[in-house]
């Protein structure tokens, strides 16, 4: 059975930082390649950061700068560590485990970010 478990989030004053951790199990985790969404009230979810299973990364545009994904292999962990905080970064954040090669896409179930004074 496959579990991808977030956790992490939480409510951050503007400028602040959090640090999210998505553990994962049921994978042979070092070759999937992993992300972070964002969905927001009334929005769509979209790709804020991802990391391939040769710890290649891509950063959605409005993060770069802001936001570092990176993975623990040894511990089946993927991690977005968010400085500088802004309300616009509010939103439930989800892990993605994606293997294309078998046409494995899983999600977590997502952890609130809450950016406010």
């Amino acid at each position: 059975q496959v579990q991808l478990v977030e956790s992490g989030g939480g409510l951050v004053q503007p400028g602040g930082s959090l640090r999210l951790s998505c553990a994962a199990s049921g994978i042979t985790f070092k070759i999937y390649d992993m992300g972070w969404y964002r969905q927001a009230p009334g929005k769509q979810r979209e790709l804020v950061a991802s990391i391939s299973s040769g710890r290649v990364t891509n950063y959605a545009d409005s993060v770069k700068g802001r936001f570092t994904i990176s993975r623990d292999n040894a511990n089946n962990t993927v991690y977005l560590q968010m400085n500088s905080l802004n309300p616009e970064d509010t939103a439930v954040y989800y892990c993605n485990a994606r293997f294309t090669t078998w046409s494995r896409n899983y999600w977590g179930q997502g952890t609130q970010v809450t950016v406010s004074s």
